[in-house]
């Protein structure tokens, strides 16, 4: 079988309360593990896309709009759309693993890091579609 979610591969989500939104897939496990039975990939997300920024705004509130509210989570695949594209953040593939999801305050600082890598490349204007919500 083909392996479709390779790290970095964009996804959406189908499923539960992050429904729609778009993931990148941090690392698959395509025979699951001893917990999770079943093909699964850890996700970092955008629960809280950044808002539209126009050339007026002052500093002040173009920091605020840009703001991106992340979330980490680990998906079944059926639960997953993979898309064309791809996202090369290599800081993400040590800042997510396994052990984060065990104790609440590693997932917290998990996703300051991934909260932190996500607005740097929001700011720096590189993969804009990324940072737009699906519009049916």
């Amino acid at each position: 079988m083909v392996k479709v979610y390779k790290p970095g591969k964009v996804a959406i989500v189908l499923q539960g309360r992050q429904a729609g939104k778009k993931v990148v897939v941090i690392k698959q496990l395509d025979e699951g593990s001893k917990e999770r039975p079943f093909p699964h990939a850890i996700v970092a997300g955008i629960e809280r896309y950044p808002r539209k920024v126009t050339r007026r705004m002052g500093q002040k509130k173009l920091a605020h709009r840009s703001k991106v509210k992340p979330f980490i989570k680990v998906i079944n695949y059926s639960h997953l759309f993979p898309t064309r594209y791809a996202l090369e953040l290599e800081a993400l593939k040590g800042s997510v693993t396994s052990e984060s999801f065990k104790e609440p305050s590693q997932r917290e600082d998990a996703k300051k890091v991934v909260k932190k890598l996500f607005e740097d490349r929001y700011t720096s204007g590189k993969n804009k579609w990324f940072f737009q919500p699906l519009r049916f």
